[in-house]
């Protein structure tokens, strides 16, 4: 059965608890390169909603380190060579694609006038080997990332504008839904004007996500009316 979707629509998906779960890999893949970099037992703080560069500069913070732009980019070069290797041994039945992700994603490209992309905290080439382990990578040719701003609302932002220009309209002309499994999702969405689609997939239940008033909540992306709210056709 097809969508109609009345407006342009950019779609950005968050990663990390929204699309699939890596079983710990990208958490494990932080330590060791903060342990690389003489950094040990500092990143024992939840990393939901966080940026890879916020969650390399507070662990660095809290390891007693002077942070500076050299010293991230150096953890953050170390680790992605860690990560390839902590998702490739990943076992499978710990890395997984969250329940209605994939008939959602069928249903997005299938949509006119839709714009199907990423709005992660994980700087690109992270990402890219995260979603690569599960075949879904090449399904989100653009996106807003945790490299073009530390800061969650001005990477989607970012995401909105390319989403916006694949569409070839004005992002003031767009609907812009943010897909997502924290309240930091949440509040970033509503930072840039965007609806927000939050799912209980990740570390936070429904009823953790219900204080944060987002403007569809599903536990996921499998749940009756749940793609019909992402692509506005209810």
């Amino acid at each position: 059965m097809g969508h109609r979707v009345t407006r342009p629509t950019v779609l950005l998906f968050d990663l990390d608890g929204t699309l699939v779960t890596t079983g710990g890999a990208g958490r494990r893949a932080i330590e060791r390169a903060l342990a690389a970099c003489g950094v040990v037992d500092a990143a024992g703080f939840s990393f939901a909603g966080m940026t890879d560069r916020a969650i390399v500069r507070r662990a660095l913070t809290l390891g007693g380190r002077v942070v500076t732009e050299p010293l991230i980019a150096e953890v953050l070069a170390r680790y992605l060579p860690i990560l390839q290797d902590e998702v490739s041994s990943a076992p499978s039945d710990r890395y997984m694609i969250h329940a209605g992700v994939l008939a959602a994603l069928v249903c997005a490209d299938s949509a006119p006038n839709t714009a199907v992309g990423l709005g992660t905290g994980n700087i690109e080439v992270g990402a890219r080997i995260k979603l690569a382990q599960v075949g879904l990578s090449e399904r989100f040719e653009f996106g807003g990332f945790g490299c073009d701003s530390e800061d969650r609302a001005e990477l989607l932002a970012v995401g909105s504008a390319r989403g916006a220009a694949r569409l070839g309209c004005s992002l003031d002309a767009c609907r812009v839904v943010v897909i997502g499994d924290t309240p930091l999702d949440i509040a970033a969405a509503r930072a840039i004007g965007a609806e927000s689609l939050a799912v209980a997939t990740g570390s936070f239940s429904r009823d953790g996500l219900t204080p944060h008033a987002p403007t569809h909540l599903f536990d996921s992306l499998a749940a009756a009316g749940a793609i019909d709210a992402m692509l506005g056709s209810v």
